[in-house]
Formats: C-alpha cells, structure tokens, sequence
C-alpha cells in the first residue's frame, strides 16, 4: 500500500481526511509528508509541520481526534522503542541533564512568555471554576492562586517552601497579599531575574537552585508548595522528590503538588516535544505518584481539573497570534519558531480535550493532620 493511502486509512479513523472540508481535515502541500510520518512517528509529524509541508485549519481539534483514537499507537517506529530504552537506562532529569529545559525552553524571550502569559505570569493551568462564571484568564489564573492559598489553609507568618518557582507570581501573592515569608528554588536564570524584580521589598528568597538543593536545606516549613515542577522531575527520581517534601514540612504542615498527569506509566515523552520543547520532560501517571509518595505521606485530596487547561493554552495560543507582529524582530522568534510554537500549543489543547492528559492537584501531610476538609 502507498504511504499516502496507509496514511490516509489511519486518519480515517479518526474522521480526518487529507484534503478534506471540515476544519480538522489536513492540508497537504509536500507529497514527502506521507512516508515521513510513517518512517519517523510523531516527530515526523512535528518536523514537518515546521517546515510547512502540511497545514491544517484547526490543530487543536485535529490533535484532539487523533490522540482520542489513539492514532500515536499505530506510529511506533524503531526511533521510538530507541527513545523509550535510552529513558529506562540512563537518568534523563539528573542534575546536569535536567538544565536543558531551562536553557532551551524557560530561558527563552521573556516578552514572549509576557506577551502569551499575561499580567499574571502564571506558566500552568488556569482554574476557571465550577461557579458557571465565564472567567478570562486573568481573573482564572487569579482564581487558581487564590485556590492553592485556600487548600494550604495558608495564616500570616507562615513559611512556604516553593519547589519551581517559575516567574514568582505564586510567591509574590502569598507574601503580598497573605504575609507568609517563601524560599523558592528554580534552575531558569531568566526567571529568577525576573521573580526577584517582581517580587523585590517582599520576604521571599528565590534561589538559583535545582530543587533537589533543597535536600540540605535544615529549616522545616509550614507549608511546602510546587506548581508545575512535577512534569519534569521524572520517574527515576519522583520517590526523591517527596522525600524531600516531607523532610522540609514541619508538623502539622501541608504539600500541594499541581502537575499534569497521564493515563499510563511511562519513562519518556513524545519524541517531537522532547526535541523542540521540554527536553527530558515525563508526564507522570497516577500509579507513579502514588508509589513515590507511599509510607511519606498522607494524601489528603486529589482534584483534576485537567478540561480547564484546553482552556488555558486556547487563551495563550490566542495570545501569542495577537502578539507576533511585535515579537517577530526578536532573532531567536522566526517563522520556523512560530509554526513550531503554535504546534505546541495546539497539540497539548487537544491532548486534553481528548483526556489523555489531566491536571491534577494534590494536597499531602505527614499524617499528623487530625481532618482535612478538600477545597474546590
């Protein structure tokens, strides 16, 4: 059979046609494109998009009806099985490795993140509620902090460990608005320059650390924080991880844990994002979590809200087309840069959408907690 007919049966699956009509249908405009993905899997994929031999007028829906018939299954390719046997014998997010992604993802323009984020800053999912409230992301992004604050029980004078400080927002509301004194720990230069600025009078530390560091550290905390961290501690070190979160709590304290989550273990990601976006990145399932956590903890509630972060990434990706024309003089945000990005975006919207991934929050104590009430 053709590559393009092998191809084309796939999508049909997934009631996506080449050339077709309906908004989630592909445009192909190199015939190339056809044997690549069959040859190289989502990368293929990926790569090609970038170099603009296919389009196609809603990715987000496109992705979103792949992933949900499981179309990626059909594109194991020998480079795959590769990845997925270097991820099991080597540690991809230890100490020296894990620094890639700040470099090559968090170290990035700080107008783009700007420009796509927001007054906020907040890099993970917005909370939009369930008050039947349509939110816009500022105020859903204001709504999530205000919600982490609630599940903490957070009281003036209270210490926060943060673990992944990402550009300081979370910090700087809980000293400004609700007067608790917070060390951070983030490995992304940009972003601690930039937290520090944002967050310069107030009692916060950020310290340009990986959060393991903070295995040494001797102080205990009232309360210990990570938002948005999780995704890439991966496995061979998510025990390590809680560890450390439940050496650093002080008695009576409190961890909250917002990560995205998947459906099924595993040691790797998706080669095209592993290349392009968040190099040695993992996405954490249930199971994994719960075993790294098992015998330090107690886990006191545990809530998805992952269909409010298709929500989020529209809002960015929105956002950043708003924003190109300015953010295209920058040399490092050419065309290429914009196609990749939006793919990105895009992707990831469909991924929950079809709920392959979710967001989860967990909140966890010591066990010397005598009743924890979950907030929503």
């Amino acid at each position: 059979m053709a590559a393009k007919d092998k191809l084309a049966e796939l999508l049909r699956a997934a009631d996506i046609e080449i050339d077709g009509g309906d908004p989630w249908d592909i445009r192909v405009h190199d015939e190339r494109f056809h044997a690549r993905v069959l040859a190289d899997g989502t990368l293929g994929a990926g790569e090609s998009y970038v170099d603009g031999w296919w389009d196609v007028p809603q990715l987000d829906e496109f992705f979103a009806r792949v992933l949900q018939a499981k179309l990626e299954r059909e594109l194991m390719t020998a480079g795959v099985l590769w990845h997925i046997l270097l991820s099991k014998i080597r540690n991809p997010q230890g100490r020296t490795l894990s620094r890639r992604v700040a470099r090559r993802h968090y170290d990035l323009s700080n107008d783009l993140y700007v420009a796509m984020l927001g007054p906020t800053m907040q890099y993970t999912c917005a909370y939009y509620g369930t008050d039947g409230v349509d939110r816009t992301l500022d105020e859903a992004q204001r709504l999530k902090l205000d919600l982490i604050v609630r599940k903490l029980h957070l009281r003036p004078g209270m210490t926060v460990l943060e673990l992944g400080g990402g550009f300081g927002e979370l910090a700087y509301h809980l000293a400004r608005h609700h007067d608790c004194s917070v060390v951070s720990y983030n490995i992304s230069r940009e972003q601690v320059e930039f937290a520090r600025t944002r967050c310069d009078g107030l009692p916060v530390e950020f310290r340009l650390q990986d959060y393991r560091e903070a295995a040494a550290d001797t102080a205990r905390y009232d309360r210990v924080v990570s938002v948005g961290l999780m995704e890439h501690v991966g496995p061979k070190n998510y025990r390590h991880f809680f560890e450390i979160a439940s050496a650093r709590l002080a008695p009576g304290g409190l961890a909250l844990v917002h990560t995205i989550g998947g459906n099924v273990s595993k040691s790797t990601t998706d080669r095209w994002i592993n290349k392009y976006i968040f190099p040695g990145g993992v996405i954490p399932s249930a199971s994994q979590i719960a075993a790294a956590e098992e015998g330090l903890l107690v886990l006191e509630d545990w809530h998805n809200f992952g269909p409010d972060y298709d929500r989020t990434l529209l809002a960015w990706d929105a956002n950043f087309r708003a924003a190109w024309p300015a953010l295209r003089s920058d040399p490092q945000l050419d065309e290429r840069f914009y196609r990749m990005w939006r793919y990105y975006l895009n992707s990831t919207a469909g991924a929950f959408r079809a709920r392959a991934l979710h967001l989860w929050q967990l909140v966890l104590s010591r066990g010397d907690v005598a009743r924890y009430v979950p907030v929503r």
